[in-house]
């Protein structure tokens, strides 16, 4: 098989959760362990660090990545979703996996797997600490995929955790409480493992509080530190103030990225107490060139000029939050919003807090998931939305543009597989 033909393999065997939802969802680690076994249990031979959380995970990590690969580290980064190729899921000082290691890797190891039958993501993640150790990373920067106590991700005994915030988001798995859904992320907690909290309300300090406390390990709560002083949009991404590196320049523009900063100052801080190099200048360029840094895509990403266009894979309730108060104070004449979500989402949530003096374009994206663009356009004119539909995110994205004049602003979201499509069609 070539790349293109092993891709698919992958896809047809262990339909990831992204394209099929709750199908492709297996709970529990021992498939994993298995896998690793069989593998020699890579993710014993390098460092880790753990990030789960609901929303700024992605962000989080690639960040983190960036300053640690400035101070000189050979860093391995795993995240997911992709968003064009599926190499974007491993990653060693920014540059994805070669297509031949995918290759090579299915090829010498599905004799093991196929009667295993592991999902997509295990499969996935085997792959990625296999590609870590064969690399030989000096520490690897790992994201859960979902939840975090049964995460396959969660065999790893990492140096340190971050949990960077709670809301409410595959309540079908995961609880359909923030204390439930906290006690699950709470899960990647490691005995006498620093973690570190980026946000809390009393119902989920709680639960770390007392998680953190079984495992004897050092509780860091980013809010209670306040390492970051202050900061200003600036004409791309914002300024920072901080106590400990000054002021420095963070190139994600997404009004949410000051609650990730605020958690990465605090992370940053034990990782220099544990004795990682990370000087001012490192910390300066991670935050200053992360997306060139990583190949970090869909976060506040401006796409065009002229009319000023960003996309945004933000995609649940504590996402949207922050996404529908940033469209609000836009100033331009008329904000044009192209949007889909996928149908397990909390649609009447997120829907009820999106600007109602907008044009919106209702697309959907091109998996079985989404929501099609009808019905979500039906739900929307019950908050007062209103706009027509289309087939597809490009031909939504073009009627946007040619309606727009330079004073107008598009938005282009509702779901991380929204902005892959669109990114898909903008590389064509």
């Amino acid at each position: 098989m070539n790349y293109d033909e092993t891709v698919t393999y992958l896809f047809n065997c262990a339909p990831p959760f992204q394209q099929v939802g709750s199908a492709g969802y297996k709970e529990g680690l021992s498939t994993t362990i298995e896998l690793d076994n069989h593998l020699g249990n890579p993710h014993r031979k390098f460092r880790t660090i753990h990030v789960a959380g609901t929303n700024g995970k992605g962000s989080t990590s690639h960040t983190l990545a960036a300053i640690l690969q400035e101070s000189g580290y050979k860093v391995g980064l795993y995240t997911s979703p992709h968003l064009i190729d599926f190499r974007e899921r491993i990653r060693v000082n920014g540059k994805p996996a070669s297509k031949e290691y995918v290759v090579d890797f299915v090829e010498r190891h599905k004799g093991f797997f196929e009667p295993l039958q592991p999902s997509f993501f295990e499969l996935t993640t085997a792959m990625a600490f296999n590609y870590f150790a064969m690399e030989n990373v000096d520490v690897a920067v790992i994201e859960t995929g979902l939840g975090g106590r049964l995460d396959c991700t969660n065999i790893i005994t990492p140096e340190l955790c971050i949990i960077t915030n709670i809301s409410l988001d595959h309540t079908q798995f995961l609880g359909s409480t923030l204390a439930e859904i906290a006690s699950e992320k709470a899960g990647i907690i490691k005995h006498g493992v620093p973690v570190v909290i980026g946000e809390a309300v009393p119902e989920t300090k709680a639960v770390f509080s007392h998680k953190a406390e079984e495992e004897e390990a050092p509780l860091i709560f980013a809010e209670e530190e306040a390492l970051l002083i202050s900061a200003t949009p600036a004409e791309e991404g914002y300024e920072y103030v901080t106590k400990s590196y000054g002021t420095i320049m963070g190139e994600l523009g997404g009004d949410y990225q000051k609650k990730n900063t605020n958690t990465l100052l605090s992370a940053l801080r034990i990782l220099v107490e544990k004795g990682y190099r990370i000087t001012p200048e490192s910390m300066r360029k991670g935050f200053t060139n992360v997306c060139s840094l990583t190949g970090l895509m869909g976060r506040w990403q401006k796409i065009s000029d002229s009319p000023k266009a960003v996309c945004d894979a933000g995609h649940n309730i504590g996402g949207i939050e922050y996404i529908a108060a940033q469209l609000k104070k836009q100033k331009c004449k008329t904000l044009r919003i192209v949007f889909g979500m996928v149908s397990d989402k909390d649609i009447t949530g997120v829907l009820r807090m999106m600007p109602k003096e907008a044009t919106y374009y209702f697309t959907q994206a091109s998996i079985k998931r989404a929501m099609p663009s009808e019905n979500l356009k039906a739900i929307a004119a019950e908050f007062g939305l209103k706009g027509d539909c289309y087939p597809a995110v490009k031909e939504a994205l073009l009627a946007a543009v040619a309606d727009s004049d330079n004073e107008d602003f598009i938005f282009v979201g509702g779901s991380c597989f929204i902005v892959a499509d669109l990114l898909s069609s903008l590389e064509k």
